[in-house]
């Protein structure tokens, strides 16, 4: 155990529970150093002192359970974040009445967690379910114009937005963003997130001018608050950069994406969710100006990641394959072409609804061409 290689072997042991947080707390403090292996190593022997000591169904181990679902998130190991924040919901799902205001905040904490891993995971229905759960305990708990409620909106809101429910998720984004404007002003960094996904949810709709000004406003916002080289900046530029290319402004994304590229590598490495974004992206770009070779690269590399971190039946995987198709029939590469567009079209199917942008575009282009 870390903390027993620190303590003298003149001192008695430290009380368990008093170990347990001395562990949590110095795994936020190595998580928000950046530092995420030995955070997760801190919560890791916090949880197994908090289960031995209070019990395996202690709102402590929900606590910690969250972090480190945080820690395995931010790796994009997926599969193990969704386990975590399960169990995380399911130890203080009885508590969701008690007095203590730490608890309630715990449990929308863990079915908040549990309904974004979800929808990362493409199963859509079931995290507007958890979302939806979400939403009416906020509301009912902190009232429906705290920065609780708006935080479970914008959370729906990306659902609607993953799924194709666009008017609902335009709904819920502009309800949030009302509310933390009365709370907080409209200068508020707290705002850059729901405009990046506003922005987010124009790009969807292919209405790529509209959703610039929401993007721009996101980047200017956040850069104001974190600096120019945060990573929720580089989120929020890519973002950006998506919307302008959707619009032929090629000259200003390509640069935009490389500038996001850079901050993610160095925060998340090289197989992180945000490389294969930006990389597919850029790729599209290097297809309109027919630089094929670099387009074909970059495709690969962002599916190589894509297959590395989600499920076969990803939305996220057959987005790339339906894009990598469109370069190989560019090249008239046909037959390789027929072939990606059709496992693209299964997951496509099995996870959309029929008149969700991507499927539709999809199915057009496995029609739209004579193998």
């Amino acid at each position: 155990m870390i903390a027993a290689t620190e303590q003298s072997s003149s001192q008695p042991p430290a009380d368990p529970a008093e170990q347990a947080v001395s562990l949590h707390e110095a795994g936020v403090e190595a998580y928000h150093a950046g530092h995420g292996p030995r955070a997760e190593r801190l919560f890791l022997s916090a949880v197994e002192l908090f289960e031995t000591h209070d019990g395996v169904d202690s709102p402590d181990v929900a606590a910690v359970l969250n972090d480190l679902g945080a820690v395995a998130e931010d790796r994009c190991d997926y599969e193990t974040a969704l386990r975590r924040f399960r169990r995380a919901a399911e130890i203080i799902e009885p508590l969701g009445d008690a007095d203590d205001e730490d608890l309630r905040r715990l449990w929308l904490q863990s079915w908040s967690n549990l309904g974004r891993l979800t929808r990362i995971q493409g199963r859509y229905d079931e995290a507007k379910q958890i979302c939806k759960r979400a939403l009416d305990y906020a509301q009912a708990t902190f009232g429906a114009e705290s920065t609780e409620a708006a935080d479970a909106l914008n959370n729906l809101g990306m659902v609607g937005k993953f799924a194709g429910w666009f008017d609902e998720a335009e709904g819920y984004y502009h309800r949030a963003v009302a509310i933390l404007e009365r709370e907080h002003g409209a200068d508020h960094v707290s705002l850059a997130s729901l405009f990046h996904n506003l922005g987010g949810l124009e790009h969807a709709r292919g209405r790529f001018a509209k959703g610039e000004p929401y993007a721009r406003r996101s980047v200017e916002l956040r850069e104001k608050a974190v600096g120019k080289d945060h990573p929720d900046v580089a989120a929020d530029v890519a973002a950006l950069a998506a919307l302008l290319d959707g619009q032929g402004k090629y000259e200003e994304s390509e640069p935009l994406y490389h500038r996001a590229l850079a901050i993610f590598r160095r925060v998340h490495g090289e197989e992180h969710y945000e490389i294969a974004v930006n990389l597919n992206n850029l790729a599209a770009i290097y297809q309109e100006q027919e630089r094929f070779a670099e387009s074909e690269d970059h495709y690969l590399r962002a599916l190589a990641i894509k297959e590395k971190i989600f499920d076969a039946a990803n939305v996220e995987i057959a987005l790339t394959l339906n894009n990598l198709a469109v370069l190989y029939q560019a090249q008239g590469r046909h037959d390789e072409a027929a072939v990606l567009l059709r496992r693209a079209l299964a997951i496509f199917e099995q996870t959309l609804g029929d008149d969700h942008p991507h499927l539709v575009a999809c199915r057009e282009n496995l029609a739209g061409f004579v193998p």
